[in-house]
């Protein structure tokens, strides 16, 4: 549930858009989130608006979108004269590097277990697995 009429501290802010209270300082401090505004006290108030746009980049970290095409699709929205095709070159740009991604897994999968196969899994600081990633080459 979107807060939208009280002011939240950093905490609340966090646990309502589902991530940890250090992602919003991180997200702060690199500019994807607005600072919000300071009591007095030096306390952070966070607004609904707050909770939304970082809802909104939690849900396209989830997606697995970079922070740069996170921030990309910001600036855009931000701008307020985006349009659709804008955001979907994004998106099919994503989906290509996801297709990328899965085609480079499917490729180290049997290379991987090829090297757990050789393991024995003992007790003695001798493993095939280690020697693997040392060695020069590929394999």
């Amino acid at each position: 549930m979107i807060t939208k009429m009280r002011a939240l501290t950093i905490r609340k802010h966090a646990q309502e858009a589902g991530v940890n209270l250090e992602t919003v300082r991180y997200y702060e401090r690199i500019g994807l989130m607005p600072r919000p505004h300071q009591t007095p006290g030096g306390h952070r108030n966070y607004e609904g608006e707050h909770v939304r746009r970082l809802s909104f980049i939690r849900r396209s970290r989830e997606l697995g979108f970079t922070l740069a095409e996170v921030k990309e699709l910001l600036r855009l929205v931000d701008a307020r004269r985006y349009t659709c095709a804008q955001v979907q070159r994004i998106a099919v740009r994503h989906i290509a590097d996801i297709r990328q991604k899965r085609a480079d897994l499917r490729r180290l999968e049997p290379v991987l277990a090829g090297m757990a196969a050789k393991c024995k899994g003992g007790q003695v600081p001798e493993c095939p697995i280690v020697d693997a990633l040392f060695a020069t080459g590929s394999n």
